[in-house]
């Protein structure tokens, strides 16, 4: 059973940055797509960033430019670097896995990590 944890999050202000990590666990990480969701308060769970088992790349229109996602088959992590951070940002950022190519969709992944709490304040 694959299992996934996060870890990162905190509490910062607007124009930091912050690196969120996703430690993997049974199951073969390499062959994984990944992403990374999020959820504010009173929002639906949404898109930040995908990457590929072979490293491509997508990101969501409100964080490009801005957020960098990667990937480390060896450690089994995948990274989520968020640079020049805004209110907007805050939320519970998820990572989660799938078998397969990328997915754009939090309903194209099967596990999921329990999430890790991003504030961003003024």
């Amino acid at each position: 059973q694959v299992q996934l944890a996060e870890s990162g999050g905190g509490l910062v202000q607007t124009g930091d940055s912050l690196r969120l990590s996703c430690a993997a666990s049974g199951g073969t990480f390499s062959i994984y797509a990944m992403g990374w969701f999020r959820q504010g308060p009173g929002n639906e769970r949404e898109l930040v960033a995908v990457i590929s088992s072979g490293g491509t790349t997508y990101y969501a229109d409100s964080v490009k430019g801005r957020v960098t996602v990667s990937r480390d088959s060896a450690k089994n992590s995948a990274y989520l670097q968020m640079n020049s951070l805004k209110l907007e940002d805050t939320a519970v950022y998820y990572c989660a896995l799938r078998m397969g190519g990328l997915a754009y969709s939090s309903n194209g992944y099967n596990y999921w990590g329990q999430g890790t709490q991003v504030t961003v304040s003024s």
